[in-house]
């Protein structure tokens, strides 16, 4: 399979990223890789997580992140990477603003 990733996916990871380097230096860059060795899982993965608001939603290995993505013949679209500990009708109207 080939994961592909909306743009809105970097800004994401930039948020996150930045929040943790401002809990403690250098943790933002553990983050990024973590969060992107889980997004490169889904190669072999994608399509076996569970269903949130309509995508598949897989937890992050590592922080209290998850990721939300569509499988769609041979490709995996990631939609979204974000905070579990946020409002759930935030993340709801976040999934909903993004184009799929």
């Amino acid at each position: 399979m080939q994961v592909i990733a909306l743009r809105d996916v970097r800004e994401d990871l930039l948020e996150g990223k930045q929040f943790y380097d401002s809990i403690e230096l250098g943790v933002g860059d553990y983050f990024w890789d973590s969060i992107m060795g889980d997004i490169k899982s889904l190669v072999l993965y994608g399509g076996i997580h569970s269903h949130k608001h309509g995508l598949y939603r897989m937890p992050a290995k590592r922080f209290p992140y998850s990721i939300y993505y569509t499988v769609d013949q041979n490709r995996v679209h990631v939609i979204a990477v974000l905070p579990m500990r946020q409002d759930p009708q935030m993340i709801k109207e976040k999934l909903t603003e993004r184009r799929w």
